[in-house]
C-alpha cells in the first residue's frame, strides 16, 4: 500500500491527472525490476498486488509523490478476521516485556470509531500474548489497522518515501550538473518537485582535475534510479576554450568564476529549446563561495534568458551532505576534482559593466555557440550507463 500526501491539495481534475502520472511512474519502476503487478486506487491509497511484496515496497518507496509504503495483509471488514490477522502479524514480533500500540483508522464514521476499533484489536493481542504492556506514546512495536470501503488492511511497517510531486508533472528542467556534492542534490530536489530532468555538464578539459568528468557522469548515473524506468539524459559541452581564451586575453583572474557561471547560463540558454526545458537548475547556495554572493548572483543571472531555480539557496552545507548521503551521490573519496582556473582571490562583488566588457573582448557569445557543437550525450537508466554518443 502506497500513500501520497500533497496530491490531496489539488483540485479533483488535477488530482486525477497526478495520480495517473504517479501510477505510470510506479508501473515503469516495477517493470524495470521485472515485476508484474495489479493496481487499485481507493481514496488516498494505491494498492499494489504482486509477488515479493517486500521488494515491491522497496522500489515504490523511491517514487516521487509517495510519502510512505507498507506491506499489508488484506481482510474483510469483519472485526474477528481483522483481529485474528493482527494477532498473527504481531505474534512474530512481540514477546513478553515488550510494549505495543494499535493505530486504527476508519474511512467512514458509522459503526465503531477509530479509538474503539484500536481498543478491540489491541485487547485481542493483549489477551493472547502474555506479558505485554500497552504504550500509546513510545511503544516498542506498532501495528496499524484500517477499515475502508475495499475491506480491512493490517500492517506493521511504514517505509518512508521521498514525498513531493510525481516525476514529470511539472515539465522539464535543465540541471547544471557537476562532479561535486551540491548540484546532484539540486537535481534530486527538482525531480522531487515533479520536474523531468536533462543534465548539462561543462567539461573544462585540462583546466579540471583528472577525475572531474568521470565523477560528473557517476553523479548522473546515481541519480537515474530515482526516475527508474525512464532514461535520464546528460549533455556534455566543452568549456575548455573559454578558459584558454581568458588566459590568452589576460582576463583578471578574480572574474574567472563569474564569467564561467555566466558562460554556463549562456550555453544552457542555447540548449533549452532543443531539450524542451522550461528552466535551468543550479546547485548554488547563498554565500557558499565567492561566485555565490548575493551581488555576484545578480551579475550571473543577467546572462540567463530563462528562469533560474536554486533549490539549495538557503541550505547549510551539512543539510546538503545529509541529502547527498541519503540519495547515493555522496563520495567519501571523490578523487582529483580540482578546478585549475580558480583564482586565489575571486571577486565577491563583480561589476556588471566590467564583466560585459570582458565578454565582448573574448567573444563570449561565439564561445557559447561553439560549445553547443560537438556535444556528447550520455544516457543512464536504472543505475546504469546505457548509451554514449556524439
Amino acid at each position: 500500500m502506497a500513500r501520497y500526501g500533497e496530491l490531496f491539495l489539488k483540485s479533483e481534475p488535477v488530482k486525477r491527472h497526478f495520480i495517473g502520472m504517479l501510477l505510470r511512474n510506479i508501473r515503469k519502476a516495477l517493470a524495470a525490476a521485472g515485476k508484474e503487478c495489479r493496481y487499485e486506487t481507493p481514496r488516498g491509497r494505491i494498492l499494489i498486488h504482486g509477488d515479493d511484496p517486500d521488494k515491491t515496497a522497496a522500489i515504490v518507496a523511491r517514487i516521487f509523490g509517495i510519502i510512505d509504503v507498507s506491506t499489508c495483509r488484506r481482510t474483510s471488514t469483519d472485526l474477528e478476521e481483522i483481529s485474528s490477522v493482527a494477532l498473527t502479524l504481531a505474534s512474530s514480533r512481540l514477546k513478553a516485556g515488550m510494549s505495543f500500540a494499535v493505530r486504527a483508522k476508519r474511512q467512514y464514521k458509522t459503526g465503531l470509531n477509530s479509538q474503539e476499533l484500536g481498543t478491540l484489536v489491541g485487547s485481542h493481542i493483549y489477551d493472547n500474548i502474555p506479558g505485554l504492556e500497552v504504550d500509546l506514546d513510545t511503544p516498542d512495536y506498532e501495528i496499524f489497522v484500517e477499515i475502508r470501503d475495499i475491506g480491512g488492511l493490517v500492517y506493521d511497517n511504514r517505509i518512508p518515501g521521498p514525498g513531493g510531486l510525481p516525476w514529470g508533472t511539472q515539465g522539464r528542467a535543465l540541471v547544471l550538473l557537476s562532479a561535486g556534492i551540491d548540484s546532484p542534490v539540486a537535481s534530486w530536489l527538482s525531480m522531487k518537485r515533479g520536474c523531468e530532468i536533462t543534465h548539462l555538464y561543462l567539461d573544462a578539459g585540462r583546466w579540471a582535475g583528472a577525475d572531474v568528468t568521470a565523477a560528473a557522469i557517476d553523479n548522473h548515473r546515481n541519480l537515474s534510479p530515482w526516475c527508474s524506468g525512464n532514461p535520464l539524459s546528460l549533455v556534455i559541452a566543452c568549456s575548455e576554450p573559454l578558459f584558454d581564451r581568458m588566459s590568452e586575453h589576460k582576463v583578471p583572474p578574480r572574474y574567472r568564476c563569474v564569467l564561467c557561471k555566466r558562460f554556463m547560463f549562456k550555453v544552457a540558454g542555447l540548449l533549452m529549446a532543443h531539450e524542451g526545458a522550461l528552466a535551468v537548475v543550479t546547485g548554488e547556495n547563498l554565500g557558499q563561495v565567492a561566485s555565490q554572493t548575493l551581488a555576484n548572483l545578480g551579475v550571473v543571472d543577467q546572462a540567463a534568458t530563462i528562469p533560474v531555480i536554486r533549490p539549495l539557496i538557503t541550505f547549510d552545507k551539512e543539510e546538503t551532505v545529509t541529502i547527498a548521503r541519503r540519495i547515493g551521490t555522496f563520495k567519501t573519496h571523490p578523487g582529483d576534482l580540482a578546478c585549475r582556473a580558480v583564482p586565489k582571490m575571486p571577486a565577491t562583488a563583480a561589476v556588471l559593466e566590467e564583466v560585459l566588457a570582458i565578454e565582448q573582448q573574448i567573444g563570449m557569445d561565439e564561445l557559447a555557440a561553439r560549445a553547443c557543437t560537438g556535444l556528447r550525450f550520455v544516457t543512464a537508466l536504472n543505475g546504469n550507463i546505457t548509451e554514449e554518443h556524439t
